[in-house]
């Protein structure tokens, strides 16, 4: 008779508000769908729910919403799901390098027979 259910943070469930007719918040629905879907953090759940709510309710506006779900993306932050920041260095060369190389190569392709 005296059983209360404690709610636990695991309740938090994924807002079913999309509008497939509005471009912009169908976006933004997918957006948050994703961040939400990725992490398995409840308290960062619930902010995402937070954010999706007061963007349906036009209490903020799209870009306070993407800057407020831009941590929480894993296409944008992607050591926050990974554990870590890789660097990517690009070396580029410039054309007239590359035929001067080539050339080289070639020569000396044609040399060591």
């Amino acid at each position: 008779m005296g059983q209360e259910t404690n709610v636990d943070e695991a309740a938090v469930v994924k807002l079913l508000i999309d509008r497939p007719f509005d471009f912009r918040f169908h976006a933004a629905y997918l957006v948050y769908s994703q961040a939400w879907d990725k992490t398995t953090s409840q308290e960062v759940k619930t902010k995402l729910n937070d954010f999706m709510t007061a963007l349906s309710k036009d209490e903020i506006d799209y870009e306070q919403f993407y800057g407020q779900v831009s941590p929480y993306r894993a296409d944008f932050n992607p050591e926050h799901y990974s554990g870590g920041r890789k660097k990517t260095y690009i070396e580029t060369q410039s054309k007239k390098d590359w035929r001067r190389k080539e050339m080289k190569s070639m020569r000396n392709s044609r040399y060591r027979k």
